[in-house]
């Protein structure tokens, strides 16, 4: 079996309502509102909090904290989906410094991570205006993390080099292509080859450890996405080889299973303990889907239609509805399909998640009060799934897209 069942759980009938789906997105921007205090921002979740952390300190990430709400609310509201009643962008400045603060907290001067530093937070200055000072800024951090030794999205080079793209695409400034251009040539020159697998792969120095993810957060495939988005800025052979590359370690690390596919957390698994079976965006199938989706090579699509249908045979997440390991990440792989294949049944198949995770939802939010006030694991993110799966589209929140 490709995934822990004691990790999902039976999928509810629930017939599609999209009137019901539109008011859970109302309901769960209204909620996010009605509970912002400045500078505390949103109530941290009692799943979001590390043991080794001060839960009096604002959780202010992209990832889990202030930014990333901030960013999902007006995205959000630049989307159609739900008015706000305030800006949350008038002093952006105060919340990059207690982002810095929350990094002092652990330790962590990674002032550039994407996930977790100032990048995002500089990312939606520049989106306000866009002068020179913020640029500059921005160029210095993305050029700063070319080094850094995670060599991963949240932290890493992959992250700032998503930063680079997307600032291209906003402005068209060769900068950010070069930028771009010089971030990529430099995690080439960091691959490394596995004879066994045959195949190439990045070792990740990750929390006090060496690893060689091949995951959507942490690993490889998430590396893919921004060279996959930004293969138009490379050179013929550059994308070529870069394409190449790509295809062969995720054709090369799959696990077939019945017709189905799904991949291990890590290229090297270490250890006497059997390998967790994770089915879910940060590790497994569903994540290989969202950040494959766009390569160009059809020889991929029996492979991720493979993985979508383990990622569909697993059933929703217990977690929850959220997008990093939960029953909305998940339905962005069906989503991505959908827009691969054409097939209506993986839009029906998102659906059906999104339906299941409205429940899943109600069903937290009755039992503790309150929503889970983050974009990646939490409701803003699931209510980002819940509009694209009203308009059929798959554009997983500041991974595909940024500036709305």
């Amino acid at each position: 079996m490709l995934h822990d069942p004691a990790r999902h759980e039976a999928l509810r009938a629930i017939a599609w309502d999209e009137a019901r789906v539109r008011d859970t997105i109302r309901f769960i921007v209204s909620e996010t509102e009605s509970h912002y205090r400045p500078r505390r921002y949103w109530p941290i979740h009692p799943r979001d909090v590390n043991p080794d952390e001060d839960p009096a300190i604002a959780s202010t990430t992209l990832y889990f904290g202030a930014c990333g709400v901030i960013w999902a609310l007006h995205y959000l509201q630049a989307c159609g989906a739900a008015p706000l009643t305030r800006s949350y962008l008038d002093d952006l400045e105060t919340l990059r410094l207690d982002n810095r603060a929350w990094l002092a907290s652990i330790g962590s001067r990674d002032f550039a991570a994407y996930l977790m530093g100032d990048t995002p937070i500089r990312l939606l200055a520049y989106g306000l205006d866009a002068d020179e000072a913020q640029a500059a800024a921005l160029a210095d951090l993305i050029d700063g993390n070319l080094d850094h030794p995670t060599r991963e999205l949240m932290w890493g080079a992959p992250g700032t080099l998503l930063a680079a793209l997307f600032l291209h695409e906003r402005s068209g400034e060769q900068r950010w292509a070069a930028l771009f251009r010089k971030s990529a040539t430099h995690l080439w020159s960091q691959l490394e080859w596995s004879d066994v697998h045959q195949c190439a792969f990045w070792t990740q120095d990750l929390y006090g450890e060496r690893s060689t993810y091949l995951d959507a957060v942490h690993g490889f495939v998430a590396t893919a996405v921004p060279l996959i988005h930004g293969r138009h800025l490379f050179d013929a052979a550059q994308r070529d080889a870069w394409l190449d590359c790509i295809a062969n370690t995720v054709k090369r690390t799959a696990t077939w299973e019945n017709g189905q596919a799904s991949w291990r957390a890590q290229l090297n698994e270490a250890g006497d303990r059997p390998p967790k079976k994770l089915m879910q965006f940060c590790h497994g199938a569903p994540g290989f889907v969202i950040c494959l989706a766009d390569h160009p090579d059809a020889t991929l699509d029996p492979l991720l239609i493979a993985a979508g249908e383990a990622t569909w045979s697993a059933g929703p997440l217990s977690k929850g509805s959220n997008l990093c390991h939960g029953t909305g990440g998940n339905g962005y792989a069906f989503l991505k399909l959908y827009r691969r294949t054409a097939d209506p049944l993986w839009l029906a198949r998102a659906r059906a998640f999104a339906m299941h995770g409205i429940a899943q939802l109600e069903a937290e939010h009755a039992t503790t009060g309150h929503l889970r006030h983050s974009l990646w694991t939490g409701d803003p993110g699931f209510a980002i799934y819940l509009w694209d799966c009203l308009r059929g589209e798959a554009a997983f929140p500041t991974l595909d897209v940024f500036f709305a």
